[in-house]
């Protein structure tokens, strides 16, 4: 049924339970993989005051190496998860995009017929508010979401 699937995460224990449902999916299905983890552009209210620019490169450049850093953990977490199911697995960092948006991309460009993401299931305000990234990958895609709460 499903030959490749793309599991989002963000390293958080929520999207952990992602991560372990999409694994056991593509275990039973002997499917391949790709996690994705997504950095967003930096704060673009980072970039005001009279020191702005010479404050906010060095803050750019730590923002930039600190999420590099935490991405390649989680992502390294991710893959020996898969390793230790014998899942076949690829790891991608997507740096610069909103998460809705990066994880539709990757999804297309990997040729995945499946995404797999958690959800926080905000309602009312909340999700008003917050907006929800599950919510715009589920109505902008073609390709069938499972959504794990």
């Amino acid at each position: 049924m499903y030959k490749h699937i793309l599991i989002a995460t963000d390293g958080s224990e929520l999207a952990g339970k992602g991560v372990a449902h999409g694994l056991e999916l593509a275990k039973g299905l002997g499917a391949t993989v790709t996690f994705v983890i997504v950095s967003e552009p930096f704060p673009t209210l980072a970039w005001g005051g009279a020191m702005a620019g010479y404050v906010a490169a060095e803050e750019l450049t730590n923002y930039e190496q600190s999420a590099r850093k935490y991405a390649r953990e989680v992502l390294e977490k991710c893959k020996a998860e898969a390793d230790k199911l014998g899942v076949g697995a690829k790891t991608l960092h997507i740096e610069n995009k909103t998460p809705a948006e990066a994880i539709l991309d990757a999804a297309r460009a990997e040729g995945c017929d499946l995404i797999v993401m958690a959800s926080h299931g905000r309602r009312g305000i909340g999700r008003l508010v917050l907006g929800s990234q599950t919510a715009e990958v589920v109505s902008l895609t073609q390709i069938p979401v499972l959504v794990v709460r």
